[in-house]
């Protein structure tokens, strides 16, 4: 019989340049022989994108921490906008020394490429597995475009919640679109009469040299890595690619590999069921 998680609490961390990190914890204080998770949502996105995720985690009695990255969410904005990789992966080993005990590490996109960076850094004793949700170091340059224009459109805001859902829907045609709109206001805040995504916008209008990091810089990261590592891709994704899969597996050689046939680059969100399932098995071993 499984375990019933408990409903998350939220919690704050100090990152780097004494910035707060906002986070919601799952069973905290539960005592297991099995590493804690750590969600590293994308760009763009905050740590709502994993509740259900988490939720099930919980539920299997781990001990789980969805973070919101700097800029996003309700954590603090950063800084001179320095939203570096470098920066997002000192924000993190400062939270993985704040929890205390050895963390596998989860990341979608942006905080896939963070992940890789904080398991180099951190070394196997801290960090236990890695998961990479659709992201490879040499990622499809159209697609991550696809991502920016899609945010920029949301930068002047919406007038309403409908015309926010229609924008999610356009990016995102292959996703089921709920026929309630008030699921976005976890996304979204309201000010001067219009609805802006939760995230500051200068993480987008930042030089993409101060966001992304080298893809040499990800490869010996990654291609370094001792520890279990599982790529989870999309098939509808246009970020992650076959080709770009076949070299991440050449190079990262014991990596384990997953495809869900349902889902794009927001995998977790397009088929959280057979993304969880996936995920749950990885990380429970």
């Amino acid at each position: 019989m499984n375990a019933t998680g408990s409903e998350p609490q939220t919690v704050k961390f100090r990152g780097s340049d004494d910035i707060t990190l906002v986070a919601d914890e799952w069973n905290r204080g539960v005592e297991s022989e099995r590493s804690s998770v750590l969600l590293l949502h994308g760009g763009g996105q905050n740590r709502h994108s994993w509740k259900q995720t988490g939720q099930i985690l919980a539920d299997r009695g781990l001990h789980v921490v969805a973070l919101d990255s700097r800029g996003h969410g309700d954590s603090d904005r950063a800084p001179d906008a320095n939203y570096t990789v470098d920066a997002l992966c000192s924000d993190t080993l400062q939270v993985v020394e704040q929890i205390g005990r050895p963390v596998a590490l989860i990341g979608a996109s942006m905080g896939g490429m963070t992940g890789m960076l904080v398991a180099a850094a951190a070394g196997p004793d801290r960090v236990t597995q890695l998961v990479l949700v659709d992201v490879v170091p040499r990622y499809e340059k159209d697609g991550s475009a696809r991502i920016r224009e899609f945010m920029s459109s949301g930068v002047n805001g919406f007038e309403s919640l409908d015309e926010a859902a229609e924008a999610v829907a356009a990016y995102l045609p292959h996703r089921k679109r709920s026929r309630n709109p008030e699921g976005l206001k976890k996304n979204l805040r309201f000010r001067d009469g219009r609805w802006f995504w939760h995230w500051d916008p200068a993480f987008l209008t930042a030089p993409a040299d101060n966001r992304f990091v080298r893809e040499e810089k990800l490869e010996q990261a990654v291609m370094g890595l001792t520890i279990p590592v599982l790529l989870i891709r999309g098939k509808l994704s246009d970020v992650v690619s076959s080709d770009g899969v076949k070299d991440f597996l050449e190079k990262v050689p014991h990596a384990e590999f997953a495809e869900l046939s349902a889902a794009g680059h927001t995998a977790a969100g397009d088929d959280n069921d057979a993304f969880s399932e996936v995920v749950v098995q990885f990380v429970s071993r």
